[in-house]
C-alpha cells in the first residue's frame, strides 16, 4: 500500500467526501501567439524558434511540457486513480535560461543567423524584433517556473517545527473553552441530539473547517420502559426502585427521569423471583467457590462492577446458569471525591455498533437481525443504598477511616422479585464529520474523535467537555490555515453519536468505510471524557506512540513546575476508539485527568454512566485550566503526526512491549520467547537502518519516505487476534489494566484452564499470540527486504 492509493469514492460516500485530489493543477495558457500579429514577423522568427528548440531539447524541458498536459487531463478525470510516482517535479531548465542572460555571445550567435544580404535598416529592425521575441519567450518561461515553484494556496510545515506548533496552540484559552462548554450545557436542556449535532456542524463550518457533514444511521436502540424497574423483597413485600427509594409516586417524582435511565441497555426483560446469591466481582474463582456451596440455576447474582469487563463476567454467569443480575458499585471502590457511591447508573451490554447489523453497516437495504436483547440474563443496575437495605446493613460503611466492603451474609437467604421493562426502537444516530485536507499526503488520515449528547440516555456533562475541547482546537488550527499553512496529512474531526449505547456511531461509520480506513488511517486521537478527576494526568497510548506521549507529558509538566511520574500505559478504554483499535489496528492516544485514588482502585468502573448532576465538571476544573492542558497536549500530538515527514511512531517499543508481556510465572510461555526475540531483532534493525537515517532531510527521498510511513502505520495490525473473550480487546497489545503486564487473553485462558480438566482454551490462546508475534516479525523483515532491494536496484 502506498501513500498515493485511491481515497473514498464519491458514490460510496453519498455526499460524504473523503477522497482528496493529490495534485492542484494550475490553469495555464500558452500566451505567446497573441503578440505575433502579422505573417512577416512570424515567418522571420521561424529560424530563431527552430534554433531555440534545438538548444532546449533536454529531458527536463520535455518533462515540463508533459506536466502541463497531464495537469490539463487531470481536470477532466476526477474519479481516475492518481499515481504521484509519475508526477515528480521536473528537472528545471533554469540554468539554461541563466546562461542566456549571462553569455552575450550566446545571444549574438542567434542574431548573426539573420540573412546578411538584407539591407542594413531591415537587419537592424530584424534584430530588434528578434530580441523582443526572445525576451518575451524568456519572460513567459521564467514566470511559469516562478509560479510553479511557489505554492498556489498553502504551505506545509514539511519538517519538525515546534515554534509553529506553539504559535497555533497559544491561541487556545481556558476562558474560550469554558464559554463553549456552558453554551453546550444550556443547549442540551432544550434540544435533542439532532439539534445539538446541527449546532456543532454550524460552528465547525463557521470556523472554516471544510466539508462538514452529517453521517446518519438508523440503528436499534434499547430504551427504558414507561415505568422504572423495581426490586421487591419477598419477606416484607417492600418494593424499591433502583436508587433504593420506595416504589411510591411521591418518592420518585423529583428524580423520575434518572430512575427511568437506571437500566442495562440490551438486557433481557421480564420478571424473575429467585434467591439472591453474592458472587462478589464474578471472576472464575468466585463462581467456582459459589457453585460448590449452592445451586445457582435461575438464581439472581449480586455482582460488583469492576476488575474485569462487564460483558465477560455476564458471560460467565450466563454459562453458570444464573437467571438475573443485580449490579452495583461498592462505595469502597470509589474515591471520596466521586460523590457516586449511592447514585443509580446505566450500563450498555452492547459490545459495539448496531446490534441489528453485527459486523456490517446500518445503511439502507442492509438485512436487520431481530436482537432486542444481547443476553438471556435480566440485568438491573442498582445503587449501593439498595444493596445495604437488602443485607440490612447501615448506609455508612466507613469506620475509623477504613471502608468496609458490602457483603451478603452467607447464612441468610434473601428472595426478591426483579422486574425489568425496556422497549426496542429504531432511531437515527448522527455523526458530525469535518475535514482539513492535507497538502502533501491528503489520502492519509488522522482521526480526532469526541462525542456529543445522545438522547434517551443519561445526560452527563462529559460530552460537553469533549465537544468544547475539539472545537477549541479546530478554532486555533483554522486561524493558522487561513494564513496559508496546512498539515501534510488530512485531519478528520469526528463528533460521534450513540456512544452511550455501545459506541454505535463510531462503529457504524467505521464499518461503512472500512476498506478505505484500513489503508489510509494513520492514527486516532481520542477526546472522550477528558476530565474525570483533577489530581493526575493520565495518558493511554499504543506502544508505538508511548514515547511521543511521554515527551509531551514531560514537557508540559516542566512548564507547569510539577513533574510527577509519567503515567502512560496501553490499557483498555471505554470510548469510541474501540472500533479503530480492535478492528483496524490503528495507533491510538488519549489524554485525560483522573483522580489518583480511582486509578489505584478496580478497573472498568468507567463502564457505568451516571446522571448529569453527579458529574460536576466545573467543580473539578472551575477555571478550565485542565481543559486547556488537555487541548494543547492532544493538539500538539495531532500536529506532529499530521505534519512530520516521518511518522513519529516507535517500532522498537512494540517489540519491547511484547517481551514485557511474556514476563511472569505464566506456564507454556517459553515457546513464545524465541519469536519475540526475533521480533525485537528485526525491529531494532528497522529502527536503526531505516528510521534513523530518514530523520536526516538529505535522506528523505519521496519513494523511501512513502515506503517507511506505510510500514509504520500498519505495525499494530499484526496483533489483532481472531477471537477474544467478551469484553476483551482483540488488539492484544492493550492490557486489562495498569496493574497487569501480561497478555490479557493468556491470563483469561489460564484462569479458565484452572477450573477445567482440559487446557484446550489455553492452547488456543497461546496459538493466537504466537501467530501475532510471528506475523509482526515477518512484517518487519519483509520491510527490511524491500528497502534493501530498492537500494540494490539504485546501485
Amino acid at each position: 500500500m502506498g501513500e498515493n492509493e485511491a481515497s473514498l469514492p464519491n458514490t460510496a460516500l453519498q455526499g460524504k467526501k473523503m477522497a482528496y485530489q493529490k495534485v492542484n493543477a494550475d490553469q495555464r495558457a500558452p500566451g505567446h501567439s497573441q503578440y505575433l500579429d502579422n505573417d512577416d514577423l512570424q515567418a522571420t522568427a521561424l529560424d530563431l524558434e527552430w534554433d531555440m528548440e534545438k538548444e532546449l531539447e533536454e529531458p527536463g524541458f520535455d518533462q515540463f511540457q508533459l506536466d502541463g498536459a497531464e495537469n490539463q487531463n487531470l481536470e477532466h478525470a476526477e474519479t481516475a486513480d492518481l499515481n504521484l510516482d509519475s508526477i515528480q517535479p521536473a528537472t528545471s531548465p533554469k540554468g539554461r535560461f541563466q546562461r542566456l542572460q549571462e553569455e552575450s555571445e550566446y545571444i549574438t550567435h542567434y542574431a548573426r543567423s539573420a540573412p546578411k544580404s538584407n539591407p542594413c535598416n531591415f537587419c537592424r529592425l530584424l534584430k530588434i524584433f528578434c530580441t523582443a521575441i526572445i525576451l518575451f519567450i524568456f519572460g513567459i518561461l521564467i514566470g511559469y517556473y516562478a509560479h510553479k515553484n511557489c505554492p498556489s494556496n498553502a504551505t506545509s510545515s514539511g519538517t519538525l517545527d515546534p515554534q509553529l506548533y506553539q504559535e497555533i496552540l497559544k491561541t487556545i484559552q481556558a476562558e474560550d473553552i469554558k464559554k463553549s462548554f456552558r453554551n453546550l450545557i444550556q443547549l442540551y436542556k432544550s434540544e435533542d441530539d439532532m439539534e445539538i449535532s446541527k449546532k456543532i456542524k454550524i460552528q465547525w463550518t463557521s470556523l472554516g473547517l471544510e466539508d462538514v457533514q452529517f453521517v446518519n444511521y438508523s440503528v436499534l436502540l434499547n430504551l427504558p420502559g414507561p415505568a422504572p424497574s423495581s426490586v421487591t423483597l419477598s419477606s416484607s413485600g417492600q418494593c424499591f426502585h433502583p436508587d433504593g427509594q420506595p416504589c411510591s409516586e411521591e418518592a420518585r417524582k423529583p428524580s423520575s427521569q434518572d430512575l427511568l435511565y437506571s437500566y442495562a441497555a440490551y438486557s433481557a426483560k421480564g420478571t424473575l423471583k429467585a434467591e439472591v446469591i453474592d458472587v462478589s466481582y464474578g471472576n472464575a474463582d468466585d463462581l467456582k467457590r459459589i457453585k460448590k456451596m449452592k445451586n445457582v440455576t435461575n438464581q439472581i447474582a449480586l455482582l460488583k462492577l469492576g476488575k474485569l469487563p462487564l460483558l465477560y463476567k455476564l458471560s460467565l454467569l450466563e454459562k453458570a446458569g444464573f437467571g438475573g443480575v443485580l449490579l452495583y458499585i461498592d462505595p469502597c471502590d470509589l474515591p471520596k471525591t466521586g460523590y457516586l457511591s449511592y447514585d443509580t447508573f446505566m450500563v450498555s451490554l452492547n459490545p459495539g455498533g448496531d446490534p441489528s447489523t453485527p459486523g456490517y453497516p446500518s445503511i439502507d437495504g442492509s438485512f436487520r437481525q431481530n436482537r432486542s436483547n444481547l443476553t438471556s440474563l435480566l440485568v438491573q443496575p442498582v445503587s449501593a443504598s439498595l444493596i445495604a437495605k437488602l443485607i440490612s446493613s447501615p448506609k455508612d460503611t466507613t469506620t475509623n477511616n477504613a471502608c468496609t466492603p458490602l457483603e451478603f451474609p452467607n447464612n441468610e437467604e434473601r428472595i426478591v422479585t426483579m422486574q425489568i421493562q425496556t422497549v426496542t426502537k429504531f432511531k437515527t444516530v448522527t455523526n458530525v464529520v469535518g475535514y482539513l485536507k492535507g497538502l502533501a499526503s491528503p489520502d492519509r488520515y488522522i482521526l480526532v474523535g469526541s462525542h456529543h449528547h445522545t438522547a434517551y440516555s443519561y445526560n452527563g456533562q462529559e460530552w460537553a467537555s469533549s465537544t468544547a475541547i475539539i472545537t477549541a482546537f479546530i478554532r486555533a488550527l483554522m486561524l493558522r490555515v487561513k494564513r496559508g499553512w496546512r498539515p501534510d496529512r488530512t485531519i478528520v474531526f469526528c463528533s460521534w453519536g450513540g456512544t452511550a449505547f455501545g459506541n454505535i456511531g463510531s462503529y457504524e461509520w467505521g464499518e461503512d468505510f472500512k476498506k478505505v480506513l484500513q489503508r489510509n488511517v494513520v492514527a486516532y486521537v481520542s477526546l472522550h471524557s477528558p476530565i474525570r478527576g483533577n489530581s493526575s494526568l493520565y495518558s493511554v497510548a499504543s506502544p508505538s506512540l508511548q514515547q511521543l506521549v511521554a515527551e509531551k507529558n514531560n514537557f508540559n509538566c516542566s512548564r507547569r513546575g510539577q513533574c510527577p511520574e509519567t503515567n502512560v500505559s496501553s490499557v483498555q478504554m471505554q470510548d469510541d476508539a474501540d472500533y479503530f483499535i480492535n478492528h483496524l489496528g490503528v495507533p491510538t492516544v488519549r489524554f485525560s485527568y483522573e483522580d489518583i485514588k480511582s486509578l489505584e482502585g478496580p478497573s472498568f468502573l468507567s463502564e457505568a454512566l451516571f446522571p448529569k448532576h453527579t458529574t460536576k465538571i466545573e467543580e473539578m476544573d472551575p477555571f478550565f485550566n485542565l481543559h486547556e492542558t488537555i487541548t494543547k497536549l492532544s493538539g500538539e500530538v495531532i500536529l506532529q503526526i499530521a505534519s512530520e515527514p516521518v511518522l513519529p511512531f516507535n517500532a522498537l517499543d512494540i517489540a519491547l512491549e511484547v517481551q514485557n508481556s511474556l514476563k511472569g510465572d505464566q506456564p507454556n510461555t517459553p515457546q513464545l520467547l524465541a519469536p519475540a526475540s526475533c521480533l525485537r531483532e528485526n525491529a531494532e534493525l528497522f529502527q536503526s537502518d531505516e528510521m534513523r537515517p530518514a530523520n536526516d532531510p538529505k535522506e528523505r527521498a519521496p519513494v523511501r519516505m512513502r515506503m517507511l510511513n506505510d510500514i509504520l502505520q500498519d505495525m499494530e495490525k499484526s496483533f489483532l487476534v481472531r477471537h477474544a473473550p467478551p469484553g476483551f480487546y482483540r488488539n492484544i497489545l492493550y492490557h486489562l489494566d495498569g496493574k497487569t503486564s501480561q497478555f490479557s487473553i493468556l491470563l483469561e485462558a489460564w484462569e479458565h484452564c484452572k477450573s477445567l480438566a482440559s487446557n484446550e482454551t489455553l492452547q488456543e490462546a497461546l496459538s493466537e499470540v504466537l501467530n501475532s508475534i510471528n506475523a509482526a516479525q515477518v512484517y518487519f523483515k519483509a520491510g527490511l527486504d524491500v528497502f534493501e532491494s530498492v537500494l540494490v536496484g539504485k546501485n
